[in-house]
């Protein structure tokens, strides 16, 4: 297995997922620190994963992309299914086996000079929060019952605001039902959702895919001890079987660590097409 010891992961999350000649400028923009670019249109939003040698690879990469994504996005007009906070939307820097430190110092760097170099109110998040909120108390509290941590106090005009955080890897992964049933879709999500009483670590929302034809069952895996891929895949057939529907295609997002994908069973891995050009150390070859 591949070593990641001083590689810094950034996964950023952008919503712009239609105007292919945009995200192939911003794809350009990244350079060889780009390992996986993921583009949905009914989302409206992309998924950037970079990565360097070293620490300072991935923030300068990172920086660059912000520029390009300020410069040429406009939310005015934005129209998607998934939940946005802004054009640059969720910037979270991932240590997959250093100090979590190194992470944080990251983001938080990144986040004061986006601050002030791009006008953007920051939100910090997980690691990078001095109080360690997820993702989802900041989108549900942003510029309601909490102030930025960086920036200004008031949503861009054009960009809105960015969520900027500090994390170990997570896997995202879509389930497409077979039906366009959104109503089956957020019944699955609800049970299968931590918060709600589902699996440990397990963010989920439905979805209604109109270019798709289809509904969706989106994923985010946040602890992956305690519940991996195979154990969500498997929970997401048994609710789709309690909400009387089928599910079609399952849609990897982004990488997964090459542990992860060590766990799974041959019989999953040829069923869903994966390999290890799946994971962030076969992707990088280092």
């Amino acid at each position: 297995m591949a070593s990641l010891k001083n590689v810094l992961e950034c996964v950023v999350n952008i919503s712009e997922g239609r105007d292919r000649s945009t995200l192939v400028e911003l794809a350009e923009v990244c350079g060889p620190t780009l390992l996986d670019q993921n583009s949905d249109y009914d989302h409206n939003r992309s998924v950037f994963t970079l990565a360097g040698p070293g620490p300072a690879d991935a923030i300068a990469a990172t920086v660059d992309l912000a520029r390009a994504v300020a410069s040429r996005l406009d939310l005015t007009n934005h129209h998607g299914v998934h939940p946005r906070l802004g054009a640059l939307d969720v910037v979270p820097f991932c240590e997959i086996e250093g100090p979590m430190a190194i992470a944080v110092e990251a983001a938080r760097a990144f986040g004061y000079w986006a601050g002030a170099e791009l006008d953007l109110p920051v939100f910090f998040y997980d690691e990078a929060d001095p109080e360690q909120r997820s993702l989802p108390v900041l989108r549900a509290q942003a510029f309601s019952s909490r102030a930025p941590d960086a920036g200004p106090n008031q949503p861009n005009p054009r960009l809105g605001a960015v969520a900027v955080g500090a994390r170990r890897p997570l896997i995202a992964v879509n389930f497409f039902l077979a039906s366009g049933d959104v109503t089956a879709a957020q019944e699955m999500a609800h049970m299968l959702r931590e918060r709600d009483g589902g699996l440990p670590g397990v963010r989920a929302l439905g979805f209604n895919l109109a270019d798709r034809g289809c509904a969706q069952v989106s994923l985010n895996l946040t602890d992956l001890e305690r519940t991996g891929l195979e154990q969500a895949a498997e929970a997401v057939e048994r609710a789709a079987a309690t909400a009387n529907c089928s599910i079609g295609e399952m849609e990897l997002i982004g990488l997964m660590p090459e542990s992860e994908f060590a766990r799974l069973s041959e019989e999953f891995v040829t069923r869903h097409r994966l390999s290890n050009n799946d994971t962030i150390e076969g992707r990088k070859r280092i």
